[in-house]
């Protein structure tokens, strides 16, 4: 089986939906053509994450359905390019938008929609429609089938969300993401890929978006193999700042045998114990609490 080429596409949005969509479609073109079989956007691109420093009802107008002209047009791309492709948008949905994903399989199939499940309700983020659940779909892919979840941003923080991808089998888990990345959160992406024994890609805007700094990531999960002595670093993709497609290859077969053999993810836990985890009236003192209270 050949490496899975994960091209994450660290680029700036432009000024409106049509300046985006020509952007994002020339982008994936030129990933393909660097032998990518998925590609993934950073957070919310229709719209370039454009919702601090702006009147909310401004930005709530930028929202697009999930099966727009502007997403369809990426699904019609996938098939076109037979390569898996992950487009962002700020999705119209009632009467708040949501922060969501749509993956589109080599065929151009809508396999996952996505919404962010932990927006950020202590910021402008409060004006958005949480996501209900996490969601595992079974990719075809030019390596053939592979178990793909997905994250965004914030979700990074919270290790139930990987989890749980995890026990619907993820071996893969993409999140874009609109936000510094530094020494925490990649530590927190290294935990979550080190802990479920799975892949996690993660695109960011580059240096000059607000607020973004590149530095997209790939981790594959793997910390260790017979051959070597002591663990191995699982980053196998860390970008810079710029601008650019930043292409991953991910060995499927050494991450399939080691989750066969390891100790992490599933193999040892126990749930029965977990139950503070659950509780639905927890709500320790040193949590902070919303200042809208």
């Amino acid at each position: 089986m050949k490496q899975l080429k994960i091209a994450l596409l660290q680029i700036a949005p432009c000024g409106t939906l049509g300046e985006n969509l020509k952007k994002g479609l020339a982008c994936c073109r030129k990933a393909k053509e660097m032998g990518a079989d998925i590609v993934l956007f950073p957070e919310m691109f229709s719209n370039g994450y454009r919702i601090y420093d702006r009147p909310v009802e401004e930005w709530k107008a930028e929202a697009i359905p999930a099966d727009s002209e502007f997403v369809n047009a990426f699904g019609k791309a996938a098939a076109e390019l037979n390569m898996a492709v992950g487009i962002t948008l700020l999705e119209r949905f009632g009467e708040n938008p949501r922060n969501t994903l749509v993956l589109f399989d080599r065929f151009g199939n809508r396999k996952l929609t996505y919404a962010k499940v932990h927006t950020c309700d202590f910021d402008v983020e409060r004006n958005l429609m949480p996501g209900e659940a996490f969601f595992t779909v079974a990719l075809d892919t030019a390596c053939g089938e592979v178990q793909v979840g997905a994250m965004i941003c914030f979700d990074r923080e919270f290790p139930e969300s990987a989890r749980i991808l995890m026990l619907q089998g993820a071996e893969l888990i993409l999140v874009p993401n609109a936000c510094p990345m530094e020494i925490n959160r990649l530590s927190q992406l290294r935990a979550r890929a080190f802990e479920n024994m799975l892949a996690i890609a993660t695109c960011n805007y580059p240096e000059g978006v607000p607020d973004c700094n590149g530095g997209s990531s790939v981790f594959d999960g793997v910390a260790y193999l017979p051959e070597l002595e002591g663990s191995r670093d699982t980053c196998i993709l860390q970008a810079g700042g710029a601008e650019g497609i930043y292409v991953a290859e991910l060995d499927l077969e050494q991450l399939r045998r080691y989750r066969e053999t390891e100790a992490h993810g599933n193999a040892y836990r126990h749930p029965k114990k977990y139950g503070l985890l659950t509780g639905t009236d927890i709500r320790p003192p040193f949590v902070r609490r919303d200042y809208r209270e």
